[in-house]
Order: structure tokens, then sequence, then C-alpha cells
């Protein structure tokens, strides 16, 4: 094991949610398009803001590899919650973008880091993930 990071939630999406030892700590509210009045956070964004560092740092790892400096790249990572007979569901959105770099060793990166990256390994076969170059 190589780290382990404890949460601790109350109230659901109209709570509280922190990081157990108080580094971190959040009030939790619906966001206003599924009725909420989106004055705090919610779960998807929390999401969506991990797995954008996660994986630029995949990113940073492999970019040498395709000739791309990392400093200038920006992983952009849109979580949707949709609705369905089911109940709900999550996909997920990833564009990276490298100004000035070429965009087929953009998107040569892109895929490599989609295979590195913990998230993309956790959610592969679970939620739609779709891959651009911005």
């Amino acid at each position: 094991m190589a780290y382990t990071t404890k949460a601790i939630s109350k109230g659901g999406r109209a709570g509280r949610a922190g990081i157990e030892g108080g580094t971190l700590a959040l009030a939790m509210s619906f966001p206003k398009e599924l009725g909420g009045d989106g004055d705090a956070h919610n779960p998807e964004q929390l999401f969506a803001i991990g797995y954008s560092a996660c994986f630029n740092q995949a990113v940073i790892v492999l970019a040498k590899k395709h000739n791309i400096d990392p400093a200038s790249a920006q992983v952009h990572v849109s979580i949707t919650l949709n609705a369905g007979d089911d109940g709900f569901s999550l996909a997920a959105e990833i564009g990276l973008k490298v100004p000035g770099a070429d965009k087929a060793a953009v998107k040569a990166l892109l895929d490599d880091a989609h295979q590195m990256c913990p998230y993309s390994k956790a959610t592969r076969g679970n939620i739609p993930v779709t891959l651009t170059v911005l």
C-alpha cells in the first residue's frame, strides 16, 4: 500500500464532507440543475477535481516520451450526472490542451495517460469516458 486517505460525510448532498483530521472540509449542496441552491460543492465537482489532478500527473510523467513539455499541459475534466430508468450514472470527458504541441503527439499522450491514471483504471468499463485533444 502506498497511500490511504479517509473522508467523512454527514447530511449527503445537503451536508458537509471532509478529510479525517480536518485538513479539508466542505459544505455540500444540490446543484441548481437538481433543484438545489447551488451555493456549495457537490460530489461531481470533487470527482472532476480529483480526476483532473491525477490525470495531469500521468501526463507529466509521460510527456517526455512524446516529446512534449508538460509545463503548459492543461487537463480539463467534465463529470456528468445522468438520470435514467435504472437511477443515476456518471460519465466523464477528459480534454488535454498543450499549446504549440503537435496534435498527434498530444493525442498519443492523452491515450497513454488514460492507461496510466488510477482514476481512469478505476472507471474503465464502469462509466463512459471520452478523450479529446483541445
